[in-house]
């Protein structure tokens, strides 16, 4: 265990392991619903192109959510640095100080090299797995349908919310309420209006007894 974390502090696996506490801290709370997993898309309709996702998408890993392809790229890049410290450490008796910082730099720039490579090869195959979801959650065709609350709240900063398309696939879609009331998991919303700029849709509280798919 001492030997692990040796090589989780030791240069250059450390600059990605705080980074990696937070990305696992915060898969824990998405999982929990209490931060949603479009946080960081939520900035792609301001039109200044510099947020996470206009970013990632610039690097080649757009298509999917900020939050899967950063936390994918970081944790790919802290398990290879971590193999090169882990080999680096290994020479180290035989190796002087100043040749073991420029192994250091080479084996970070390797293992952001070979992170990125991977991660985008992920991201392409995740594009291709859902065609059409991305269409489908900027059209608006889901105005006028019902969906379930999926975090653990729904106002007008914060939701995501469960909803079933007209091809019969399942989406997991942005959601805001207009009034101060918030919706809470497992309510049962209306979509009555989609902002394309910001990427949601606004909903309100609605009766399940009311839906007429259900009579």
């Amino acid at each position: 265990m001492g030997e692990f974390l040796d090589a989780a502090l030791g240069f250059p696996t450390v600059l990605f392991s705080f980074s990696m506490v937070v990305v696992l801290a915060y898969w824990l709370l998405a999982l929990l619903g209490a931060l949603d997993v479009g946080m960081l898309d939520s900035d792609a309709g301001d039109g200044d192109g510099l947020g996470p996702s206009a970013v990632l998408g610039a690097v080649g890993l757009g298509g999917v959510p900020a939050t899967v392809s950063l936390s994918l790229l970081i944790a790919l890049a802290w398990f290879f640095s971590l193999v090169g410290n882990v080999v680096i450490d290994s020479l180290a008796g035989s190796l002087s100080t100043p040749v073991i910082i420029v192994l250091g730099i080479l084996a970070l720039i390797i293992a952001v090299t070979i992170a990125w490579g991977l991660t985008s090869g992920v991201v392409m195959g995740l594009r291709r797995f859902v065609p059409g979801t991305r269409d489908a959650r900027t059209s608006g065709e889901l105005v006028g349908r019902t969906c379930t609350v999926r975090t653990l709240r729904v106002d007008r900063e914060f939701g995501q919310a469960e909803v079933v398309s007209g091809d019969g696939s399942t989406l997991l879609i942005q959601v805001r309420t207009i009034d101060d009331e918030p919706l809470a998991s497992g309510d049962t919303a209306l979509i009555f209006d989609h902002d394309a700029k910001a990427g949601f849709f606004r909903v309100s509280r609605f009766d399940p007894a009311l839906d007429p798919g259900e009579s």
